[in-house]
């Protein structure tokens, strides 16, 4: 695990909201500069540090996979006491929430989460679509 800051990065943008309406796009969000602002600020905070603050963060990714599961029920109606709960919109925002809560966990690990995302995506792409014609739809 590292603690260690990666060199600073410019911060990500912030949409501006106008009254009551939603925020408007300020264009594409910084994702690596981002998850360092949410990894810094977690740290600021964390009640609990080293291995232990490690778990928990990782520990955490499961709590975000049940609220997934749960939204899942919601959205089809399973649950017959509850009935329909959430919508489809309400699952996409819990799987973005995963994939946030994973990748700040990965930068819990190293200050390099960056490159070793693309290595393992890289490593993932050509095991399955980089086989002959990948992306061209031939196989």
């Amino acid at each position: 695990m590292s603690t260690q800051p990666r060199p600073p990065r410019p911060a990500p943008p912030v949409p501006e909201a106008s009254g009551d309406t939603e925020p408007e796009a300020a264009g594409p969000i910084d994702l690596w500069a981002t998850v360092d602002a949410l990894w810094t600020w977690l740290e600021a905070d964390a009640a609990h540090g080293g291995r232990e603050g490690l778990l928990l963060r990782v520990l955490k990714l499961s709590e975000e996979v049940g609220e997934v599961a749960q939204a899942v029920i919601g959205a089809t109606g399973q649950n017959p006491r509850k009935g329909v709960t959430h919508t489809w919109e309400d699952v996409q925002g819990e799987l973005c929430d995963v994939a946030i809560t994973a990748l700040v966990a990965l930068r819990t690990l190293t200050p390099e989460a960056e490159g070793v995302f693309a290595g393992q995506l890289a490593r993932v792409a050509e095991r399955s679509v980089g086989r002959a014609g990948a992306g061209t739809g031939v196989r």
